[in-house]
């Protein structure tokens, strides 16, 4: 028995100390990780700046020390940043070129329109920039067109065969689950509700789409063009043969690609270009080393600032516990207040990219632009899409900036109610009673974001004219920030999406351009020539992001990893019980493919 209980206590203190142990090289460990992404990257000799896309593209990430320990292969890159590093690398003598390896990017055309026009300026340095891959995706095509060379391997591919969308239509599960929805919305074309009352599009929506991917298709057909000088005409006849099962040799002989080579053969090659030997190393530098590389540029002393509010996901009232990839309307108001108050900042540029959301919280949004506004110049540049609730708080800016590929306009609102009667009482079993004091006191009881019962003629007529309310605030905040009548703007609301093109000759966009276009004319109203660049809200320190959402970050990276480009889908229905039951949204998830 004593031979036992010593054995146990020595078990028990071997663990104890084990565990110690751990706990002391974990955080040397993640101390060592934060030093390190502090530690100011030094750029060798002849040095080759590699873009290794494999993973999606937001406007910004949030640093996270745990992705090397959790082993992420599916990473999230911030386009501020990639576009940070090219002009780095610009300006750098020591990075003779970029060496372009497109494996997979989850992003919208408008973004890699604005990586791909950071090329073109790098391209100006007279550098170099090289692309290779085994397969090239459309999207990743696109991109790697810029490039002074595209090789593709003896066996790859080319994903070459046109747009499209393909919205997901949820009626059918909606009502396997026991569950009605009511709508209630203002414009034809205002077709956000669709998926969750039909299983097609509607004519109106199927024309807004069409018309909308003509115009994406157009702009992708005009710079692949312009790069691999090849007619129009005869890029959309190759995309009518999808080319995507061709020969290797045949995409040279057509144009698409310049040569073809293994892997190895490109690594030597990259070698000659950047003045190395064949038995030289490749002085690489990824985009986690090019954030910490100094800018070849002396520090601005000035005082100006120039502030980058970045808008970006969908606007929500209450986001939940995770603020990533939304809009939180709480959080923007607070933080537009402070850049009001900040004299420091001399001019705002607002880079939104937000398919809307909330109504309500885009008209608060709105009036902090206008107050802002008052005090300084606000200048908005449109990412991806600027739609719905992402244009409500645009509208007042002084100048708006979009993509040619942006999505942008959706003027218009809708209300969706779900009713989940026959789930309660013919699925759950639950039955429900009432006792009121006036006819209406009991609308809106529910069970969390569903209602106990559907709303009665005089209830959805009372819906109905709230909505009619919310689009006419709508249209008359948009007609006073173009400074054009509600007649004018009339005409090109009813919720209907244009492209940045599109919305420019409407002039619902003032310019066509990224957000360094956006940021020159901050500095031009502002009237200054000097000033440093603040991005804001600012990014959590290293430390707090361990200590906040790691692991929701993690599980988010893994969804998006497998979901793809249905990603957005999902986290619409999950964002469901955070929603306002009036939504200032665009009408389909714009997964342009």
């Amino acid at each position: 028995m004593k031979d036992f209980l010593k054995f146990t206590f020595a078990s028990v203190i071997g663990v104890i100390l084990a565990g110690v142990v751990f706990t002391i090289l974990g955080i040397i460990t993640l101390v060592g990780i934060v030093a390190s992404s502090d530690t100011e990257t030094v750029v060798k000799d002849n040095s080759i700046f590699v873009l290794d896309f494999k993973g999606s593209l937001s406007e910004r990430v949030q640093e996270n020390p745990l992705q090397q320990l959790l082993g992420e292969e599916f990473e999230a890159y911030g386009l501020d940043d990639i576009l940070a590093s090219i002009k780095k690398a610009k300006d750098n003598d020591k990075i003779k070129g970029i060496y372009i390896q497109p494996s997979y990017l989850e992003a919208s055309y408008a973004s890699l329109e604005e990586i791909r026009n950071a090329l073109l300026d790098f391209k100006e340095s007279g550098k170099f920039i090289i692309a290779y891959a085994d397969q090239y995706a459309q999207k990743m095509y696109y991109l790697s067109s810029v490039a002074d060379k595209i090789i593709i391997n003896p066996q790859g591919s080319i994903g070459w065969h046109g747009a499209g969308m393909q919205p997901v239509f949820f009626k059918n599960l909606v009502s396997k689950l026991g569950l009605e929805i009511q709508v209630f919305r203002v414009g034809t074309y205002k077709s956000a509700v669709e998926p969750f009352i039909a299983t097609e599009m509607s004519p109106a929506n199927r024309e807004q789409m069409t018309e909308c991917l003509e115009s994406v298709w157009n702009r992708i057909q005009a710079d692949v063009s312009d790069s691999r000088h090849i007619p129009t005409d005869t890029l959309n006849a190759y995309a009518d043969r999808y080319m995507d099962f061709c020969q290797a040799e045949e995409y040279v002989q057509c144009g698409l690609a310049d040569t073809l080579m293994y892997k190895d053969e490109v690594i030597s090659y990259l070698k000659q270009l950047s003045g190395r030997d064949e038995d030289d190393k490749l002085n690489s530098l990824f985009i986690e080393d090019m954030i910490n590389v100094k800018k070849n540029v002396p520090k601005d002393k000035s005082g100006n600032v120039i502030a980058v509010y970045y808008a970006y996901g969908e606007i929500l009232d209450a986001p939940g516990s995770s603020t990533e990839d939304c809009i939180d309307v709480q959080k923007m108001c607070k933080g537009l207040r402070k850049l009001r108050d900040n004299d420091d900042v001399k001019a705002v540029v607002l880079r939104v990219n937000s398919p809307g959301g909330s109504a309500y919280g885009s008209d608060q949004i709105w009036r902090e632009v206008v107050r802002l506004k008052e005090k300084k110049p606000v200048i908005v540049s449109m990412g991806d899409y600027a739609a719905s609730g992402g244009y409500y708080i645009s509208c007042a800016a002084d100048r708006i900036f979009a993509d040619p590929t942006t999505l942008t306009g959706s003027i218009g609102i809708f209300g969706m109610m779900y009713s989940g009667e026959k789930l309660f009482t013919e699925t759950l079993g639950l039955n429900f009673d009432v006792v009121k004091t006036n006819k209406m006191a009991d609308l809106g009881a529910s069970l969390g974001p569903i209602l106990t019962r559907p709303l009665n003629a005089s209830e959805q007529e009372l819906m109905q004219n709230y909505v009619n309310r919310g689009y006419k605030l709508f249209v008359s905040r948009c007609a006073e920030g173009r400074k054009m009548s509600t007649e004018a703007i009339e005409k090109v609301a009813e919720g209907r999406v244009w492209t940045g093109a599109m919305a420019k000759d409407l002039g619902l966009v003032d310019e066509l351009g990224g957000i360094d276009k956006a940021l020159n004319a901050a500095a031009t109203q502002a009237g200054i020539e000097n000033y440093s660049i603040i991005g804001y809200p600012e990014k959590e320190n290293i430390f707090a992001s361990l200590l906040g959402n790691q692991k929701k970050h993690y599980v988010n990276s893994e969804i998006k990893e497998y979901l793809g480009s249905y990603y957005n889908s999902f986290k619409a229905l999950e964002n469901i019980k955070n929603a306002n039951c009036i939504q200032a949204r665009m009408p389909f998830d714009p997964n342009i493919q």
